[in-house]
């Protein structure tokens, strides 16, 4: 591992929770929701030791133990950590802002994160985190992407999957630029090497291939505008760009079934992002991404970036608020369509990217869920068992349930009945360490002194 790796993951260690075991922590009389067959505790005690859920009884029936934090959790509501699994987490190059990106995440109650674009420190970083040396959610992580000009030929795409495999990452992390002959020496050889590949549809290849292949999971629903247009409607129309913006004039509302069947046929997971694109096509003003939680914690090189972008996308020759919002339709029609067949989804918003903060959009993302089909039981699910489902990792997160990780987060409303409610953040469990609202707030504040002193 290069030493600019190590020294920033020392300097995340530091910064950053410290090793040793928390003490106990008693959460008295929350109603918790605890994503199995248990259902909604209206009252219960949850007695976290050792990072773990040690005991769930009925409410006043448990005695703290010495040392023990114990929260008065009457009238709240405890949920299992949320997963973001479509993040983003800066290199080593970039210190101080990989520690803020983890804690936006963490303070808006995300403790598992899918980071999408992957770096060889992120495995340092991924124990880091699992240790509790670095505060911050548990990371999954994929390699360094395979793309177009990262893997150009057979040869290289082979070399590039074992590599990974042997590295230790967790997944392989497709781009577009793939032919079709690279695609599928990557699919043959990951099934050889065990190691699952997801992301997005490369033009050359198409949604069926993937689909066909298997892929575990397809990012940002690459691929499926594609399939869903009338093919003699593609003369003169603005370019498919942005995932098939440019395609909706011409889209056949008759194709989505196949679509769905030949999804649901594959098993194939949904990360839809779908506020990221959302986001895109109906950006906000520059007065209220100046105004918003993003310009106060991100860096003002992010933000003029991502204004940049803003005048690029508002630039694209027939691009109307009409067909954006056509667009929007659409894509949450084909949300509600997948979620009713059986396809599996997870929560996935895409951060830090432009327009999404850290956090923030995937709790948007969540209400996007629920205005499209899902039950807020179901969208909940999305960002915790299914998360968990999806990693093979059900006896360790994504429920509260004795003897799982201690991934949970205390809100002053219950979910179920308002998904809004996962704003509402009263504290952050990250593996059995506890962070208050006010302990939140305060590394909230600071945060934002950091970056309006580098203004």
């Amino acid at each position: 591992m290069i030493r600019l790796a190590t020294l920033a993951l020392a300097g995340l260690c530091a910064a950053g929770a410290a090793a040793e075991t928390p003490p106990p922590v008693l959460f008295r009389n929350a109603q918790v929701v605890t994503m199995d067959e248990a259902g909604v505790l209206p009252a219960a005690d949850v007695l976290v030791q050792d990072r773990r859920i040690a005991r769930i009884a009925p409410g006043g029936s448990l005695d703290a133990p010495g040392g023990a934090v114990v929260v008065d959790a009457a009238g709240h509501t405890l949920i299992p950590g949320l997963a973001e699994m479509h993040a983003h987490v800066p290199g080593p190059q970039m210190q101080q802002y990989a520690e803020d990106v983890l804690l936006l995440y963490a303070a808006h109650g995300i403790t598992t994160i899918r980071g999408m674009l992957g770096h060889p420190w992120h495995l340092e970083l991924r124990a880091a985190l699992a240790e509790g040396r670095v505060l911050g959610p548990r990371l999954f992580t994929s390699g360094p992407s395979l793309n177009g000009n990262s893997v150009p030929d057979v040869a290289t795409a082979q070399r590039t999957v074992r590599e990974q495999k042997a590295a230790g990452y967790d997944f392989l992390k497709l781009h577009p630029g793939l032919s079709r002959e690279v695609f599928d020496a990557i699919a043959a050889t990951a099934r050889e090497a065990d190691i699952p590949f997801e992301g997005h549809v490369s033009d050359d290849v198409g949604l069926m291939v993937v689909l066909g292949a298997r892929q575990r999971a397809i990012d940002h629903l690459d691929g499926y505008m594609q399939v869903l247009v009338d093919p003699q409607c593609l003369d003169g129309r603005l370019a498919p760009g942005f995932f098939g913006v440019g395609l909706t004039p011409c889209l056949q509302p008759g194709r989505m079934p196949a679509a769905v069947a030949a999804t649901r046929e594959a098993g194939t997971w949904m990360a839809p992002t779908q506020v990221l694109l959302e986001r895109w096509v109906m950006p906000p003003s520059e007065a209220e991404l100046r105004a918003s939680a993003a310009a106060r914690y991100l860096p003002a090189t992010v933000i003029e970036q991502w204004l940049r972008s803003r005048s690029a996308f508002l630039g694209l020759q027939g691009l109307t608020p009409d067909l954006a919002r056509s667009f929007i339709e659409a894509r949450r029609q084909l949300i509600g369509e997948l979620h009713r067949a059986g396809v599996p989804f997870l929560l996935a918003s895409d951060a830090p990217q432009v327009f999404n903060l850290p956090g923030e959009s995937a709790l948007t993302e969540l209400a996007i869920y629920a205005g499209s089909g899902m039950t807020g039981a179901e969208a909940l699910a999305t960002g915790t068992v299914n998360a968990a489902r999806y990693f093979g990792a059900t006896e360790v997160f994504g429920r509260i349930r004795e003897g799982l990780e201690a991934d949970l987060v205390l809100l002053a409303a219950n979910p179920l009945e308002d998904i809004e409610a996962v704003r509402r953040i009263e504290g952050v469990m990250l593996r059995g360490r506890w962070l208050d609202r006010a302990e939140l707030d305060g590394r909230l504040d600071a945060l934002a002194a950091r970056v309006a002193a580098r203004e």
